[in-house]
Parts: C-alpha cells; structure tokens; sequence
C-alpha cells in the first residue's frame, strides 16, 4: 500500500505540511489513496520527491521544478546528469568563495588592512570604488548620499566582515522563502525585507520605505544588481522587489 505521509516525511527530513503544499500545487501527487483517503506514497513518488528536492537544494522555484520535471523527453538519468552538473559548478565557485575568505581571514588575524582588491573578493562582483562616481552622479548631494559616504569611510575591516555577513544571511533567507514557495507578501518575506531595510539604515543611510521601494525597483532594472541575486536561485531578484514592496504597503496600512 505504499508509504504514508508521516514515513515520507521522515525518509526526506521535510515537513509534513510541506508534502500535503506539494500536493495542493500539483508538484507531488501520491499515487495511491486508502480506502478511508489518506495519501500514499509508492516508490515512483519518492523519487520524484527526491528530484524536487534536489532542485529545491539547487535554487529553483517550485513552479519551474515542476516543468522540468514533467518534461515528456526527461527521464531520471536525464535529471541526475543535469543536477551533477549544476552541483559541479557550484562546488567550484564554493572553493573560490572559501579561499577568497580564507585569505581574508589571515589577513585580519595579522592586522593587515583589506585591500579594495582584497575587499572585491568579499564582495563578490560589487565592487564599491567602480560605483562611486556613478552614485555620486545619481544621489550626489542627497542627505542618503552624504551619510552612507561618511559611515562607510569609517567602518573598520570587522565592521565590513559584519556588514557583508549580515546581508549574505538575508539574502540567503530570502533565496530559502522564495524556493521553498513562500509568497512574496507573506509574512516570512515582507519580514525579511524589513531585516533588509534595517541593514541598510543601520550600516548605511536612514532608509525609508519610499526610498527602499526605488532600491526594490533598482534591483529588477539594474542587471549588476541582479547578478547578485539570480545565481541563487532565479527569479529572486523580482521576489525580493516583490518583499520589499508589500513591506511598505504593510507599514503604510
């Protein structure tokens, strides 16, 4: 008779509520029913959840897990040499990212101030001193501007290692709701957005919820903004524009 809700749960280390929302959405059907309905699951259903959940891992939406999967040409050794690929590659940037740490790790412990080459390589592709004249240029003179100059003029190497943790956290909180199906004006995502604009006012400038709005916006229009976003998962950019806004909808109800 296949496996029950709870035994699939525990065999995939998810939630209950998680396979009853894969049901509701179309994503995973158990195959077979009991007498008195309650779900079961056969063996041809577990490994669809193993490939839902290996995508998930991925980054993917549930939405777009569920068109490949349901691809007519796809077949299992299909998604398998798919998902190895995409877990290579990611292997890889992960050990350039560990070393690029690593190497700022030893800097910090012998007192070595941080380059801005040394700074790029935490900051991944943003690189601040390329954007200076370009702010400058957009929001020179603003009371945002003056202040987010000032402040980061002043902040020490931890000071940096905090800031670029913090927002690494959110942003992978964000990727984690957006993957996991969350909606983007759910409390868990305007939530985070909220955590997002108090990073901001609290390392950078006093950011509203007008000028956190723009910033929503200036994410979606502005590829090098986008680039930090989509390789985790895509479509995050627009999720996280989404957040953002319905935040401030929220504060303003």
């Amino acid at each position: 008779m296949g496996y029950s809700v709870g035994q699939v749960a525990r065999l995939a280390g998810v939630t209950v509520r998680t396979l009853h929302h894969y049901d509701e959405i179309g994503l995973l059907s158990p195959g077979q029913r009991t007498a008195s309905g309650y779900r079961r699951y056969t063996d041809a259903d577990l490994e669809r959840l193993q490939h839902v959940l290996f995508y998930r891992e991925l980054g993917f939406p549930l939405e777009e897990i569920a068109v490949i999967l349901d691809e007519p040409s796809s077949d299992t050794l299909t998604h398998l040499r798919r998902q190895h690929e995409l877990l290579s590659r990611r292997i890889g940037r992960l050990r350039e990212m560990t070393a690029a740490i690593e190497r700022a790790m030893e800097a910090n412990a012998m007192g070595i101030p941080l380059t801005p080459e040394e700074r790029f390589e935490l900051f991944g592709d943003f690189r601040p001193e390329e954007h200076q004249a370009e702010a400058e240029e957009r929001w020179g003179g603003t009371e945002a501007f003056e202040q987010s100059r000032r402040r980061m003029a002043t902040m020490t190497k931890d000071d940096w290692k905090r800031f670029t943790a913090e927002a690494a956290r959110t942003t992978e909180d964000f990727a984690k709701a957006f993957t996991d199906g969350l909606p983007a004006d759910g409390e868990v995502a305007m939530d985070l957005a909220e955590e997002h604009r108090a990073h901001i006012t609290r390392w950078c400038y006093d950011c509203s919820y007008e000028i956190h709005r723009g910033l929503g916006d200036m994410y979606v229009a502005d590829p090098r903004f986008a680039a930090n976003y989509e390789p985790l998962a895509p479509g995050l950019t627009q999720y996280i524009r989404d957040a953002i806004h319905a935040n401030a909808d929220r504060a303003g109800a």
